[in-house]
């Protein structure tokens, strides 16, 4: 078995608009469906497609042949794209009068979290 990696705390949420920044799409950006905190990885929409080879299965209803679908992309390879500004920017943190703590974009200093 390989080893397993050490837990971060990824800071990327769901929702959340993300640019790739190395590997075969990088440059492209997309939504994350989906956050895999034990694995430190991140399913992004449209972004690290593979192909799946699937069996036909009548009684699920399920056609055979070749599916493409979004693979996980380490999350150190990806950054969170500010809603404001429209550029990639790290994520700070900062709490607002009525006492609720959000992500800001270290950029422009607009709010992340809606």
């Amino acid at each position: 078995m390989g080893a397993v990696a050490e837990r971060v705390r990824i800071r990327i949420r769901k929702n959340d608009m993300v640019e790739v920044l190395r590997g075969k799409d990088a440059g492209k950006r997309g939504k994350v469906l989906k956050v895999i905190p034990e694995r430190n990885r991140i399913i992004v929409q449209g972004v690290n497609f593979i192909k799946r080879h699937t069996r036909p299965n009548p009684q699920r209803n399920i056609k055979g042949g070749i599916a493409e679908r979004e693979a996980a992309i380490h999350a150190s390879n990806l950054m969170v794209v500010c809603g404001e500004c429209g550029k990639r920017t790290r994520i700070g943190g900062s709490s607002l009068d009525d006492g609720r703590k959000v992500r800001i974009c270290r950029k422009c200093k607009g709010v992340l979290d809606r």
